[in-house]
């Protein structure tokens, strides 16, 4: 048990909630697309060395 009854996993659920209500999605959506363009990037790099090769 936790912190008055409440489990570690019931805190982090609430905790989620909270952030999603106030303002959390807009963090989220950008932190998605910004790790999204990270990657491309990456693979673009990975084709490009290997067609150097």
């Amino acid at each position: 048990m936790g912190i008055g009854g409440i489990s570690i996993w019931q805190l982090l659920i609430i905790l989620v909630i909270v952030l999603l209500l106030f303002g959390g999605t807009k963090r989220i959506k950008n932190l998605g697309s910004d790790l999204a363009n990270t990657i491309k990037s990456f693979r673009k790099t990975l084709d490009e060395e290997d067609d150097k090769k």
